[in-house]
């Protein structure tokens, strides 16, 4: 049970792209449509590449955006869960609470 929380819980859930369109559909009120052709456009993908896990994978590792690590081992260079939560909120223009906090701590 504790490897499934674990996969489906937090920054380790994360499927394709659906937590960033999530993300703006709830931030922004977005329709689906539109968040995930938002999220297509700042990825520099397709939005059926949106979908694809082994596309976005590639995608999230060179954009620093986190990865599920359930196939391959993590790599040295891969940023932390906050640093990718940093990455995500200037990549899609999107405040996020706890990037924020930081921010105002100085300590990002």
């Amino acid at each position: 049970m504790p490897v499934a929380h674990g996969v489906a819980a937090g920054m380790g859930g994360m499927r394709a792209a659906g937590d960033l369109v999530a993300r703006l559909q709830m931030a922004r009120g977005m329709r689906l449509v539109e968040a995930k052709t938002y999220v297509a456009c700042k990825l520099g993908v397709g939005v059926r590449d949106l979908s694809d896990c082994v596309a976005m994978q590639e995608v999230r590792a060179d954009l620093g955006l986190g990865r599920i690590l359930e196939g391959e081992a993590p790599h040295p260079f891969d940023p932390s869960p906050m640093e990718a939560k940093a990455n995500i909120a200037r990549l899609i223009d999107l405040p996020i609470n706890s990037v924020e906090r930081l921010r105002a701590r100085g300590l990002s």
